[in-house]
């Protein structure tokens, strides 16, 4: 019978005779580690006594670390950059970008994903820009080159042609161009220690130009040229010492080194708020001079988050969303943990940039309490409002904080103080002459779109000249009415190829959209004739004002958003017979 190399090992091992048997000068050490041998090859191994351990793996497997939000020194201002261009109504443009190389060979980051990631952000509410994705890589094909391909020999699909293109590279790193080293170290007989402390600099260059895809030419004084500072630093302190012939030693040691992906990351959203600034014609630097884009506004938030306490970040966090809106008035501490108040808190996380995890963590803490944080006289951050809980000053015994609004904040309260309606802000996005009222030819297409200042209900409208009315949203292909502060609603959806309606002028007169923000869904509330399908005639109500009037019977006290938008139709002029009518076929908008 074979045996396996285990069991034989062990019999040698057993067969051996004992020298502890024989020799009493061996220590008392070496027949504990015989036993242990021989016990352990004794055992057979048994799987299923590791069941646990086994079982263990699938949780060890997983992150400890939630996952967070890539965020630079100037999200913020990407943010700003998108109402900035909304304000100026720009039509939406199409552009792309080049693949940024790495001259130095020394960032390995994705800089065009950068790109389109800031891109991106200064899109949501003004619809600013369009990435065209023309990536042609014959090394790396994927699904959707092979097909792009494909279709494009077959003549299926059409690419539209951006006017715009990004151009750049990562033009140099800079290793260590400034360093510091401080060594001290003594020595003794039976000692010897060890300080050692070190600092280094590296600077990293980043240059972005925008250009005519047309002509395939750079715009002048369209471009950024930044640099930023990669730090890095350790302290360690080495300790030996001897006793008789025996030796012990000690290291400590603490490193860190600022990463290159962070760095790269801030100088793209910042070149890229330049460019398109620039080529905006905007004031964009206004957006780049917030105090909370700063790096040590957040390191400074973040003290304060440690210095708070558990119960004093829940206070604070709680009188914030309670300001803004997001918990009614009066919720106690212990209602946090419920379901509404994670609800709550994961609405606010999703319109402030945040991973919804309804969670009460330092981003959650540094976006509800950054509006109240000012800078002094001289220059240092300074808390606005809080001051020990309550309007008197008096401290709690738990020393808990309240913030307080930064108007006259030994005045108001957030803890006291009504939330405000959520802001919804309804928008023609037709381009129109300025300093003209709204006017469309009947058969003419009208766009619009329609934001909010937080996550919200939103229900909107249409009332023709003959008083029809019918619900553009919620409707059949779009059935849901929530809509999130970094949502925009279009009326209809243009970027879709099957929007739900299409709407036009139609009879000469006066039309008018209205949308509601509500903080609940209330349309199992509402009347049955508003409860009907979208994009319909409402049976028995002739306006607005009719539609508005069942809204605040279902709402009661609760508060009620309004945005309208009226145009005026003229009766389509006649064209020659031998003129051709001009349609622009690359129009975004239609």
């Amino acid at each position: 019978m074979k045996t396996s190399a285990a069991i034989r090992a062990c019999a040698a091992i057993g067969s051996r005779p004992s020298k502890s048997r024989t020799r009493s000068r061996l220590s008392w050490l070496t027949l504990a580690v015989g036993a242990l041998l021989l016990g352990g090859c004794a055992t057979p191994i048994d799987p299923r006594k590791d069941a646990d351990l086994h079982q263990a793996a699938y949780t060890i497997d997983r992150p400890i670390v939630r996952p967070i939000r890539s965020l630079s020194s100037f999200s913020d201002s990407l943010m700003c950059m998108d109402h900035m261009l909304r304000a100026a109504q720009l039509p939406t443009t199409l552009i792309t970008s080049k693949q940024f190389i790495d001259y130095s060979s020394k960032v390995p980051v994705g800089v065009k994903e950068m790109i389109i990631t800031a891109l991106s952000q200064m899109s949501r509410v003004s619809n600013a820009f369009r990435y065209v994705d023309y990536e042609v890589d014959i090394v790396r094909q994927d699904t959707v080159q092979n097909l792009t391909t494909i279709l494009l020999n077959n003549n299926l699909i059409q690419l539209q042609r951006p006017a715009l293109y990004v151009s750049g590279a990562v033009t140099f790193v800079d290793q260590n161009v400034t360093s510091a080293n401080q060594n001290a170290g003594l020595s003794g007989e039976r000692i010897d220690l060890g300080v050692a402390r070190s600092r280094n600099a590296t600077i990293m260059g980043l240059e972005m130009h925008l250009g005519d895809f047309r002509t395939r030419t750079l715009i002048p004084g369209i471009d950024s040229a930044n640099e930023v500072v990669i730090g890095g630093g350790n302290r360690g302190l080495d300790l030996s010492g001897r006793i008789g012939t025996y030796g012990v030693a000690f290291n400590v040691g603490k490193d860190y080194a600022l990463g290159a992906g962070g760095a790269t990351r801030t100088l793209v959203d910042l070149g890229t708020i330049e460019v398109v600034g620039k080529w905006a014609r905007v004031p964009y630097w206004q957006c780049l001079t917030l105090d909370q884009t700063h790096p040590d506004f957040q390191r400074e938030m973040y003290e304060w988050y440690n210095e708070s306490g558990g119960l004093a970040q829940t206070r604070l966090i709680q009188s914030s969303l309670i300001a803004q809106g997001y918990l009614p008035a009066g919720t106690e501490l212990a209602d946090m943990k419920s379901r509404e108040a994670r609800d709550a808190l994961s609405r606010f996380q999703i319109d402030n940039g945040i991973v919804p995890t309804g969670t009460l963590d330092f981003r959650t803490y540094e976006r509800a309490l950054r509006h109240f944080v000012t800078l002094d006289s001289n220059g240092h951050l300074q808390q606005v409002g809080w001051t020990p809980s309550g309007p008197g000053g008096a401290p709690n015994q738990d020393k808990s904080y309240v913030a307080y609004l930064p108007v006259r904040p030994q005045e108001i309260s957030l803890e006291t103080r009504d939330a405000p309606p959520a802001e919804i802000a309804l928008r023609i996005e037709n381009p129109l002459p300025p300093g003209v009222a709204p006017t469309f030819e009947a058969g003419e297409q009208i766009f619009l779109s329609a934001t909010v200042t937080r996550t919200s209900h939103v229900y909107c409208y249409y009332a023709d000249a003959a008083n029809n009315v019918l619900r553009l949203s919620p409707n059949k292909v779009n059935p849901h009415s929530q809509l999130a502060a970094t949502q925009t609603l279009r009326l209809p959806d243009w970027l879709v190829p099957n929007p739900a309606f299409v709407m036009e002028a139609s009879v000469a007169g006066t039309e008018q959209v209205s949308c509601f923000a509500t903080t609940e869904d209330v349309m199992d509330r509402l009347p049955a004739p508003l409860q009907g399908p979208g994009v319909v005639n409402i049976p028995g109500y002739r306006s607005i004002a009719d539609v508005e009037a069942a809204f605040r019977h279902a709402l009661g006290s609760d508060a009620l958003s309004r945005s309208d938008v009226t145009w005026r139709v003229i009766p389509k002029r006649t064209q020659p017979v031998t003129q051709q009518p001009v349609v622009d076929r690359n129009s975004p908008r239609t």
